[in-house]
């Protein structure tokens, strides 16, 4: 009976060790995709009320752990039993991911210069609590669109470095990679959402001594980043969606994917690292512009059969 027990725990604790081994190099393959999570999603939140910045990411971060929810059960069922749609179902999210990107910029040109035209009527809608509630469910929805899109794109990665384990080694590497995974880039977006916060409260620091003064030029240092950090956040979101989108694209077209890493090979280290982004981001960029012109068009043919009628 104990001779059973012991050798059910050594079981035990080699199915651990696996997880834990698989998780590690999981989380290694996936940190490019989490850095692209924690940028878009920085960048989706910003722009909120300050007392409401929080709320906002734990509606989103709720939404991502939904995702999960969705995505673990659907990746195991789908490897199962159609793993020929992983590809096509991730490229039309890297597809959507391009769109969103290239709508984002289309829409700041196209409206360039018109913020302005009706001040009293933008000053009223800023104060209008049921648009700051709209602003907010509306930047929540956005948010979690996207992290399902990239929530996605780890799963599947994650789950081709579990491909040849054991089912239950794949269940529990999945789900402790979404679920560690989403605790951490919510965790540090709302770190990063409430920077100024945190900077104004250690300017106020009260005292003469030398770790009053130091706090006291934290703070201010932290008001002077915020701002420049949430410009970068914002910039960096909008170039992740290329990146990751025209990646995804690249990657589910062999012989395209193929070619650019013979041509990145023969271009030396830094060619071989950044020709591959440069690919990818051009393949974003042509996706998600001819997805716009896609959708602009129809929507005027609509407009104009709505004017007929």
């Amino acid at each position: 009976m104990a001779g059973s027990l012991f050798i059910l725990l050594d079981d035990i604790a080699a199915v651990l060790d696996d997880v834990a081994a698989m998780t590690k190099i999981a989380a290694k393959k996936t940190a490019g995709v989490l850095g692209d999570d924690l940028a878009l999603n920085a960048q989706q939140v910003a722009g909120v009320n300050a007392d409401r910045e929080l709320p906002v990411v734990w509606g989103v971060a709720k939404g991502s752990f939904k995702n999960k929810l969705i995505l673990v059960p659907a990746a195991l069922a789908i490897s199962a039993f159609a793993s020929w749609a992983i590809i096509p179902l991730l490229m039309i999210g890297g597809a959507y991911l391009c769109f969103e990107g290239f709508e984002k910029i289309a829409h700041s040109y196209l409206h360039r210069g018109h913020e302005n035209d009706h001040p009293e009527a933008t000053t009223e809608a800023l104060i209008e609590p049921s648009d700051a509630v709209a602003m907010e469910k509306e930047k929540i929805k956005g948010a979690i669109r996207t992290d399902f899109i990239l929530s996605a794109e780890i799963i599947v990665i994650t789950l081709g470095t579990v491909a040849t384990a054991p089912f239950m080694t794949k269940v529990a590497v999945l789900s402790l990679v979404a679920v560690v995974m989403t605790v951490g880039v919510y965790g540090l977006v709302a770190g990063i959402v409430k920077m100024d916060d945190a900077g104004l409260h250690l300017t106020k620091t009260e005292g003469t001594n030398v770790w009053s003064q130091v706090l006291r030029k934290l703070g201010f240092g932290l008001l002077a980043a915020a701002p420049m950090l949430m410009k970068f956040l914002s910039i960096a979101g909008t170039a992740a969606m290329f990146l990751v989108g025209g990646g995804i694209i690249t990657h589910g077209i062999p012989p395209l994917h193929h070619w650019i890493e013979t041509v990145a090979l023969g271009a030396g280290s830094f060619g071989n690292f950044m020709l591959p982004l440069l690919f990818d981001a051009a393949m974003g960029i042509a996706v998600g512009a001819a997805i716009v012109a896609v959708v602009m068009g129809v929507q005027k043919v609509l407009a104009k059969r709505q004017l007929g009628t």
